[in-house]
């Protein structure tokens, strides 16, 4: 039945406007653990980097060329137990950042966020899949947000913005009266990248926690109950049929 019900909503969105870049936030992964029983919570990171992989192929299978996904934040790394954070790093150095780097994967990696805050295995780790992908002729492109905090990623292009202006010998009401929104958002650490056309988060909750807060500006949102390691396809069909039938306005 459910092999049936995935076709049958696979089949309703030929021919439909699917988004060109989704992104998601991966949450839930404790809270499933401990709802399958297992001892530590932490064990829910392992099946969510896991479950990663194959949401990927989703993504590639149905042509959506940009994806990123919101693994920690600069809080997570910073209030979690430390024990927890290790081994969250870990599986994204063993699961993520290996697994992608590998000449089967279709995948383009960016890593966004505050590298500094990241163990230096795990920055090292990621960096190189970051290297080994960049010149990849696939056109799929994954951004991995970790350590990161959409309102110190604004004040980040801002900083240097001043700064670059500062050197260039331009006053503050230089720089003031041409400061657009293009030239903020190229300095962020997704320039380059388009904004996401729909943000999905699991586990229920209904929030953005700081992700992505000026990309999503005009993105649509979609929240669902079940936790990250427990999305299935049938879960992301439905978020992908839920945006083919809303009318994007844009701020109009």
């Amino acid at each position: 039945m459910y092999r049936i019900y995935a076709r049958r909503l696979r089949s309703r969105l030929a021919g439909a406007a699917l988004p060109r870049h989704v992104a998601m936030v991966m949450d839930g992964n404790r809270r499933w653990a401990r709802q399958m029983g297992f001892d530590d919570p932490a064990v829910g990171h392992r099946y969510g980097a896991e479950h990663l992989d194959e949401v990927l192929g989703w993504c590639a299978e149905l042509g959506i060329h940009h994806v990123t996904v919101f693994v920690a934040s600069v809080d997570n790394m910073r209030k979690r137990d430390t024990a927890e954070v290790g081994h969250l790093m870990r599986m994204i150095e063993q699961v993520v950042a290996e697994r992608l780097a590998q000449p089967e994967s279709l995948w383009r990696v960016r890593v966004a966020g505050q590298l500094d805050v990241l163990p230096d295995s795990t920055r090292h780790a990621l960096k190189t899949a970051e290297e080994a992908t960049r010149d990849r002729g696939a056109p799929f492109h994954l951004t991995v947000a970790i350590g990161y905090d959409g309102r110190a990623e604004i004040v980040a292009a801002i900083r240097s913005l001043l700064a670059d202006e500062e050197r260039a010998g331009r006053s503050v009401a230089e720089v003031a009266e041409e400061l657009t929104a293009e030239r903020i958002a190229a300095r962020l650490w997704t320039h380059g990248q388009p904004d996401p056309d729909l943000v999905i988060r699991t586990s229920g909750e209904h929030r953005m926690s700081g992700f992505l807060l000026w990309q999503a500006a005009y993105s649509e949102l979609y929240f669902c109950d079940v936790y990250w390691p427990g999305f299935r396809k049938v879960d992301f069909l439905r978020a992908l049929r839920s945006y083919a039938a809303r009318h994007r306005r844009f701020g109009r």
